[in-house]
């Protein structure tokens, strides 16, 4: 959309409305192109035949578990783009006791902004036990002020420890896990802080700031080489400054400034980091395959474009290669699917065949605001990629055909295509909340604009999480959940952003934390009645012939006739990192027959392990199976 100043008409609530542009026409979801759908309220059936679901309630435990995280978007007053974009969580067992532990990514006032109280940090939370927490963010030593965006998990130096990686609005951070007891900031010295940094200057200073700075989101480590040590790739969204998003004209009808949508932006580039010895990475984006251009014209010397506008990531094998594909969530542009393959001198390398894969659009052939994405097997012997869209788009439901890497969206008739519709949709993940053995769906919303119902009554602000039961119908495969099959605590409206989950309380079914955009996270508890069996996979790796972290094993079940499979994924969802323990729901099934484990790595190998109980947690280690 140009920055011109013609005359359009909009459709806001089913009333036309003219006005000039002077960036865009608020937002996509009120172009006269896509008429506005009321936002789902989940408390009665979405217009299909009723299909009985579950009553498992997740009740809101936030003010009893100590949990007091408060989202700071360092709001300056004149609507950077970045304000609005959030910040993700992470489930990591810093200190090794067997109990999940809890991390917020916080952002922080802009430089040369007033700080009011003490300066927002990273916040991490020790898992207590009977969900309790504990904040031990300064003595972890990750009371540090920046502007994260994402976070990913991983045991990148192999010694048993989980690292963090945060993403951010400038400088990036490593930080490594020192004995279970604090993070050191090891940034500097294993080169991943990226090329930029916030500048230290007067606010009036960097509000007229030209020169790009980066713009983290979404990151994970995969161990993409094989090798056996985690390696790290990182999102970034657009190509950024405080005085290219000012520059840019930007209205609600007149209202007030609206924040920029990223249309408005050029793109940007992903990155890709080789650990070459456990201490210090490699940047490998410009030879790996990762970095997407266009030509602007046909000629040898028209300007080539950056592509990306990335939100979120997830490392998967759809092929079976071993070797981890990524498939990148774009917004306004077409996503990304980067095919794992063996380069020149031997060394791997991505090839970008979104469009031929039928990743880059969803069924109508159009870009998307894509978000938040996740991958998991939805069926037996059926996976899919999910993507979390912008307002008035359904969520993006591509399911894996044959010949593989091939996808189509199958949102239509997964069930999901209706309900979802409406939400500005962020975080989202597969899991199985009722342990039946199939992966449910839920998905945390938020609009980005704080005065969207000033202008289009059916939009608001904050906006109601989704939630989707597996049926095991393959006719429609998912039912939207209701406030009276899982409470009203799952429900209440806030402006949602990242999202996780974890077994909190170990008692085998997962609980959820979301995370708000300037504002109060809540933590639900999964109060799932005790019916349905389960079983739990720490996975560990030797360090050698796989990373540690086990980032990348398969995981195939087989029990009471059936075959369960599922993967352990680094981060994923919308900036964040759900818990990487594999939850087997087994529904009724009394006894697990066999566990196979593909290990991660050129030579992981695989290993199987019997006549192991139900109902509990195991640890399995590379090279001890029974």
């Amino acid at each position: 959309m140009t920055r011109s100043t013609s005359l359009i008409i909009g459709v806001i609530g089913g009333l036309a409305i003219a006005g000039t542009v002077g960036g865009y026409f608020l937002y996509r979801s009120m172009t006269k192109e896509v008429q506005p759908i009321q936002t789902p309220v989940p408390s009665t059936p979405h217009g299909r035949d009723n299909v009985e679901v579950p009553e498992i309630r997740f009740t809101d435990v936030t003010d009893s578990s100590g949990v007091r995280f408060r989202h700071n978007a360092g709001l300056s007053g004149v609507k950077l783009l970045p304000e609005t974009m959030g910040g993700g969580a992470a489930i990591l067992d810093y200190d090794g006791d067997g109990k999940p532990d809890l991390l917020f990514v916080n952002s922080c006032p802009w430089p040369g902004h007033p700080v009011v109280g003490p300066a927002p940090t990273l916040v991490l939370y020790r898992n207590k036990g009977d969900f309790t927490f504990e904040d031990v963010t300064t003595t972890a030593g990750l009371n540090v002020s920046i502007y994260g965006m994402g976070v990913a998990v991983g045991d990148y130096n192999n010694d048993g420890r989980p690292d963090l990686f945060v993403s951010c609005i400038g400088r990036h951070r490593l930080f490594r896990n020192v004995d279970g007891k604090k993070f050191v900031n090891v940034t500097d010295e294993a080169g991943v802080g990226g090329l930029g940094k916030l500048p230290d200057c007067s606010r009036e200073e960097f509000l007229a700031w030209k020169s790009p700075i980066p713009f983290g989101s979404s990151c994970t480590f995969l161990d993409y080489d094989g090798d056996g040590k985690l390696d790290l790739f990182v999102c970034h969204y657009v190509t950024w400054s405080p005085s290219i998003d000012r520059a840019i004209g930007s209205s609600l009808e007149g209202l007030s400034r609206a924040f920029v949508q990223p249309k408005e932006f050029e793109g940007s580039q992903c990155a890709l980091y080789r650990n070459v010895d456990g201490k210090r990475f490699e940047d490998v984006s410009a030879t790996s395959g990762v970095q997407v251009f266009e030509k602007e014209g046909t000629g040898t010397t028209d300007r080539r474009r950056s592509v990306a506008k990335s939100l979120g990531v997830v490392a998967c094998d759809p092929t079976g290669s071993g070797f981890p594909d990524l498939v990148v969530a774009n917004d306004t542009v077409r996503n990304f699917y980067f095919r794992n393959k063996q380069g020149p001198n031997n060394r791997r390398i991505y090839e970008e065949i979104g469009q031929r894969s039928g990743v880059a659009y969803a069924d109508e052939g159009k870009t998307r605001g894509g978000m938040g994405i996740d991958w998991s097997e939805y069926a037996p012997g059926r996976s899919a990629v999910v993507v979390a869209n912008f307002a008035n788009e359904p969520l993006t439901f591509l399911a894996l055909e044959k010949p593989t890497p091939l996808f189509s969206d199958s949102a239509l008739s997964t069930g999901i295509a209706g309900p979802s519709r409406a939400a500005l949709k962020f975080g989202t993940f597969f899991f199985d909340y009722d342990l039946d053995g199939r992966e449910d769906l839920l998905v945390c919303n938020g609009h980005i604009e704080p005065e969207i119902a000033r202008v289009q009554a059916s939009q608001k602000h904050a906006q109601p999480a989704l939630l989707f039961w597996n049926t095991g119908n393959p006719d429609c495969r998912y039912e939207p959940v209701t406030a009276n099959r899982a409470g009203a605590d799952l429900f209440k409206p806030l402006v949602g952003r990242g999202a996780v989950y974890a077994d909190f309380d170990g008692d085998g079914d997962v609980d959820v934390v979301l995370v708000a955009n300037d504002g109060l996270a809540r933590v639900l508890r999964n109060d799932a009645p005790k019916k349905n069996h389960w079983l739990r996979l720490n996975l560990v790796g030797d360090g050698v012939k796989s990373n540690r972290s086990a980032i990348g094993a398969e995981v195939e079940v087989q029990a009471g006739g059936q075959t369960f499979r599922r993967s352990i994924t680094g981060a994923r969802g919308y900036l964040s990192q759900p818990e990487m323990t594999v939850t087997v729901g087994l529904g009724n099934v009394e006894k697990v027959d066999k566990i196979t484990i593909r290990w991660p790595g050129q030579s992981g190998g695989s290993e199987t392990w019997t006549n192991l109980a139900i109902d509990r947690v195991h640890e399995l280690k590379q090279g001890a199976s029974k």
